[in-house]
């Protein structure tokens, strides 16, 4: 369910650690696929080598090459859980990998109209926690997508209640993003733009401002069933940070299972 924080010598043990962890479970969803379908319970798993991991517009890989991966288990009811992880630039505080966990319900309301809500849990394992301070939080999000002909639009919302990790403030962030496929093509295109307000919109006092816009427009490409090469151009109003909240142009290469 996750998609969209400098790869130095973690990157071959981050990617060996993704693959093994993602062909385990698919292995047992092909081997099982029978007993999964009477069960309600579906495993999907995902893969992805991007040119910069930007989060909300801003870059949590220093400009650099990330690995990504991560693994979900849905039911019919719609209920679901979900791990993602990715390298990042190494630091005392968050060290070099993000850990999300998650878990949620997604369903439609109405014929073309899905809710998304759910809690998701940012870990960071590798960081010290010392005189930086604690790095993991939590933050609870809802959206809702609405499918008109071959276009989707979806706004939503995450908030992230006061805790120690964001310096004992909260932090709101709203999106709304348009996506749909060029008839008779594998690619289709999609735009977002999202607002950034309270503690997560000024890691770290580099700002001087406590909110900031970031956008987005994309290309994807089916390449086959499983694999997509995606193009996107990213840029925030925050004051202008080299490789952190700069304009970006960003390759991703994902493939799920």
């Amino acid at each position: 369910m996750r998609t969209s924080y400098t790869i130095k010598s973690n990157l071959a043990g981050l990617s060996a650690l993704i693959l093994a962890s993602v062909a385990t479970p698919v292995l047992a969803q092909e081997e099982d696929s029978d007993e999964s379908s009477s069960s309600g319970i579906t495993v999907s798993a995902n893969v992805a080598l991007t040119s910069d991991y930007r989060f909300r517009g801003l870059s949590f890989s220093d400009g650099d090459i990330a690995v990504q991966g991560g693994i979900d288990v849905s039911h019919d009811s719609g209920f679901y859980i979900g791990t993602w992880a990715s390298s990042i630039e190494d630091s005392p505080t968050f060290g070099h990998t993000e850990l999300d966990l998650y878990g949620g319900w997604s369903g439609d309301i109405i014929d073309g109209l899905t809710v998304d809500v759910g809690l998701l849990y940012y870990v960071y394992p590798n960081g010290d926690g010392g005189l930086a301070g604690p790095s993991d939080y939590f933050e609870p999000y809802a959206s809702v997508a609405a499918t008109l002909g071959p276009v989707e639009v979806k706004s939503g919302i995450a908030y992230a209640p006061s805790q120690d990790s964001l310096g004992n403030a909260d932090n709101v962030y709203i999106y709304t993003g348009i996506s749909g496929g060029i008839p008779n093509t594998p690619i289709s295109l999609n735009a977002n733009i999202g607002i950034n307000e309270g503690s997560l919109g000024n890691p770290a006092g580099i700002f001087g401002v406590d909110d900031y816009i970031d956008w987005k427009i994309g290309a994807d490409w089916a390449v086959t069933e499983n694999l997509t090469a995606s193009v996107a151009y990213t840029d925030t109003d925050a004051p202008s940070i080299n490789n952190f909240t700069d304009s970006a142009v960003v390759f991703t290469l994902a493939a799920a299972f």
